[in-house]
C-alpha cells in the first residue's frame, strides 16, 4: 500500500491536457458525475446512464495518457468492496420493488430473488461509475493541488490547513515504515514466512508496530514545536495563492457539465 501511495502520486504529476487541467474543475466534474449517477432513482435508466457516463470518463482517460492498465489496478483494490455490498443485495427483498420472484433457493432456506440481482446490478454500476471519476481525479491530480483547489472552492480553512499537514507528513510515515522494512528485509526477516514459527513472527511483528507508534509520536512532538516557532495558532491557515482560470478551462468545464446535465435528464425523462 506505501508503494502504491508513491505510484499514485507518480502518475498525478505526469503532463498531460488532463493533468494541467486545474484542479478545481477535474473535482467539480468528478462531483458532477457520482451527484448526477447517484440521484437518479433505481432503474433500468441507470443501465443507459452508466454507459454514457463511462464513456466519458473513458474519453478523459484516454486524453490523459495514462495506461488502461492503471486504471484496472486501482479498480480491482476497491472493487471488493462493492462486490461484497453488491452481492449482500442479491438476497434480500429490497424496498423499491413490490413483487418479487425467485429465481434460485440456496440452503439453509435462502432465496435469490429476481428484483435483488436487478437492484443489485444497478448498484453495481454507479458504484463502478462514481469510483472512475474518482480514480481518474486521484490519477491526474496531485494531493496538494486538491487540497488547494478545495480552498479556492471554498472548503474551511480548518479543514485546509489539517489535510494539508496529513497530506505532508503522510509521505513522511511512509518513508519512515521504508527504512523499518528495509531493515527487516537486511535481517531476513519475512512475517509471510511459514518456517519461522507463528509466535516469533507476531512477537517481531507487534514489536514493528510498537515502533512506529513510538516514533509517530516523537515526529508529532517535534513537528507541533516546529509549527509553534513558525507562528501556528488557532489563526493559522494554509497559504493559498489565487489562481485565476483560463478560457479554455471554463469552456472544457461548462461542455463537461452540459453533457453531465443533459444526457442525466434525457435519460432521466424517457418514457
Amino acid at each position: 500500500m506505501i508503494d502504491d501511495l508513491y505510484a499514485i502520486e507518480k502518475h498525478a504529476g505526469r503532463i498531460s491536457p488532463i493533468h494541467q487541467l486545474d484542479a478545481r474543475i477535474k473535482l467539480l466534474i468528478t462531483l458532477a458525475a457520482i451527484v448526477a449517477i447517484v440521484a437518479v432513482p433505481y432503474s433500468t435508466r441507470i443501465y443507459e446512464l452508466g454507459t454514457v457516463f463511462f464513456a466519458l470518463f473513458a474519453g478523459l482517460w484516454v486524453v490523459s495518457r495514462l495506461s488502461p492498465v492503471v486504471y484496472l489496478q486501482r479498480l480491482a483494490i476497491i472493487l471488493p468492496f462493492g462486490i461484497f455490498l453488491v452481492i449482500f443485495q442479491v438476497f434480500i427483498k429490497n424496498p423499491y420493488y413490490d413483487a418479487f420472484h425467485t429465481i434460485a433457493t440456496l440452503p439453509f432456506g435462502i432465496e435469490v430473488y429476481a428484483e435483488s440481482v436487478e437492484f443489485a446490478s444497478i448498484l453495481l454500476v454507479k458504484f463502478i461509475v462514481s469510483v472512475s471519476f474518482i480514480i481518474l481525479l486521484s490519477s491526474t491530480t496531485k494531493m496538494q493541488d486538491m487540497i488547494e483547489a478545495a480552498g479556492r472552492l471554498g472548503l474551511p480553512r480548518e479543514f485546509t490547513l489539517t489535510l494539508g499537514m496529513m497530506v505532508r507528513y503522510i509521505f513522511v510515515f511512509a518513508e519512515m515504515f521504508g527504512r523499518i522494512r528495509t531493515a527487516m528485509e537486511t535481517r531476513c526477516f519475512d512475517p509471510l514466512d511459514r518456517t519461522l514459527p507463528y509466535r516469533y513472527r507476531l512477537h517481531q511483528i507487534g514489536y514493528t508496530v510498537g515502533t512506529i507508534f513510538i516514533r509517530s509520536y516523537e515526529q508529532g512532538e517535534r513537528t507541533y514545536t516546529s509549527m509553534l516557532c513558525r507562528g501556528y495558532g488557532a489563526n493559522a491557515s494554509l497559504y493559498i495563492r489565487r489562481k485565476p482560470l483560463g478560457a479554455g478551462e471554463i469552456v472544457f468545464f461548462v461542455g463537461v457539465l452540459a453533457f453531465i446535465v443533459l444526457s442525466t435528464v434525457l435519460i432521466y425523462m424517457q418514457p
